[in-house]
C-alpha cells in the first residue's frame, strides 16, 4: 500500500489533473509563447535589448528624418494664407488654442514642422467640429531669428517670440527653470493673442495621435462637467511609456492592476472549466487565473493594454497627475 503522500502526488501528476494543466499553461505562456511574441516589444520585460535596441534606434532615426522631410514638403507645397488668417490679430476667441513651444533643434529632423503639420492635417480632417480651434507658435529660442523652421511656419500661423538677445544670461539658471519660464511666457502670450477657453501647450517634439481631437471633444463635453474635474487647473496628456508599468507607487495603478485580476480571473476560470468539462469553478482556480493575468499583463507591458483605449474616447481615464513630464498639457 502506497504512502498517502505518494497517492496525493500521483493524483496531482495525472494528465487530467488541474495542477498539470495549470503548470503546463504557466510554462508554455511565460517560457515559450510570451518571449517569442514579445521579444520585439520595446516596453515589455521580454524585450531583447541586446538584439533589437541598436537596429530599432537606427530605424527610428531614419523614419524621423523621413517624416521631417515630409513635413517640410507639406508646408512648401501649401498655398500661403492671407495676412488676416496668419496674423492672429482678429477678435475671434477660440475654444481651443494649440500653442507649440519651440526652440532651434537639428535641422534635418524638423521637429516643429512635424508637429505643426500633424496638427494642421488633423484640424482639416476634423472639419466643422474643430472650426473653433486655432494654432499659435511660441518661439523661445535665445535668438528667435535663427530658428529657420519658425520662419517658414510664420507664413501660415501666428508667431510670438521671446527675444533674449539683449539680456545677460544668468549662469545660475538651470534648464528646468528656463523651461518653466518659457512655459509661463507662452501661456501669457496665448492669453494676450487669443484669450481662448482652453490652451493646449505642446512641445515641438510631441506629435499628436490621430484621435486627439475626438478625445479632447469628449473631455470638453462629458468629462469637464463632472464636479471633481470642473476646477482642475491643467491636464497632462502624455506619460512616458517606461513609467506606465503596474509596479509603481501610484495607488490608482495598483487598484487598476487588482481590478484587472478580479475581472479576468473569473472569466478565464469559466473558460478553463468549460474547456476541460469541469463541473464548476473553485476559489483556487480563480486565484490562479487572477495572478496569471496580472503577471502576464505586467510582463507583456501595461502600455500595450492601454493602447486598446484608442478604440473610443470614453475609454480614456483621468487620474491624478504625476510630477513627471510636460510634453503636452491642457490648461
Amino acid at each position: 500500500m502506497l504512502h498517502p503522500a505518494w497517492q496525493l502526488c500521483g493524483k496531482w501528476c495525472r494528465w487530467s489533473s488541474p495542477f498539470i494543466h495549470l503548470l503546463t499553461l504557466t510554462v508554455v505562456t511565460f517560457g515559450v509563447l510570451a518571449p517569442l511574441i514579445c521579444h520585439r516589444l520595446l516596453h515589455s520585460y521580454f524585450y531583447l535589448q541586446r538584439w533589437h535596441l541598436n537596429p530599432m534606434s537606427q530605424e527610428f532615426l531614419e523614419q524621423n528624418q523621413r517624416e521631417g522631410q515630409d513635413a517640410l514638403h507639406y508646408f512648401e507645397k501649401m498655398q500661403m494664407p492671407n495676412t488676416s488668417e496668419a496674423s492672429g490679430s482678429d477678435a475671434f476667441q477660440p475654444l481651443l488654442l494649440i500653442t507649440i513651444i519651440t526652440v532651434q533643434r537639428r535641422n534635418d529632423f524638423h521637429y516643429v514642422l512635424q508637429v505643426a503639420s500633424h496638427f494642421h492635417r488633423l484640424l482639416q480632417k476634423c472639419g466643422a467640429r474643430c472650426q473653433s480651434h486655432r494654432m499659435l507658435l511660441c518661439n523661445v529660442e535665445t535668438d528667435p531669428s535663427s530658428h529657420q523652421d519658425v520662419r517658414l511656419l510664420s507664413s501660415f500661423f501666428p508667431v510670438v517670440s521671446r527675444d533674449r538677445s539683449g539680456e545677460n544670461p544668468d549662469p545660475s539658471l538651470n534648464q528646468f527653470e528656463k523651461e518653466k519660464q518659457d512655459y509661463v511666457f507662452c501661456l501669457e502670450q496665448s492669453l494676450l493673442v487669443y484669450n481662448p477657453e482652453y490652451i493646449l501647450l505642446v512641445e515641438d517634439d510631441a506629435v499628436p495621435e490621430e484621435e486627439i481631437f475626438s478625445v479632447l471633444q469628449h473631455l470638453f463635453l462629458a468629462r469637464f462637467s463632472k464636479p471633481y474635474l470642473r476646477d482642475a487647473l491643467y491636464f497632462k496628456l502624455y506619460h512616458p511609456e517606461r513609467l506606465q508599468r503596474y509596479f509603481n507607487p501610484e495607488p490608482m495603478r495598483i487598484l487598476e492592476w487588482l481590478g484587472l485580476g478580479m475581472f479576468l480571473g473569473p472569466v478565464l476560470t469559466c473558460a478553463y472549466c468549460q474547456a476541460v468539462g469541469r463541473a464548476g469553478p473553485s476559489w483556487c482556480l480563480v486565484a490562479f487565473f487572477a495572478l496569471y493575468s496580472m503577471a502576464l499583463s505586467e510582463l507583456v507591458g501595461r502600455h500595450y493594454g492601454l493602447e486598446l483605449r484608442r478604440l473610443h474616447p470614453a475609454l480614456y481615464n483621468v487620474v491624478p497627475a504625476s510630477e513627471c513630464c510636460t510634453p503636452a498639457m491642457l490648461f
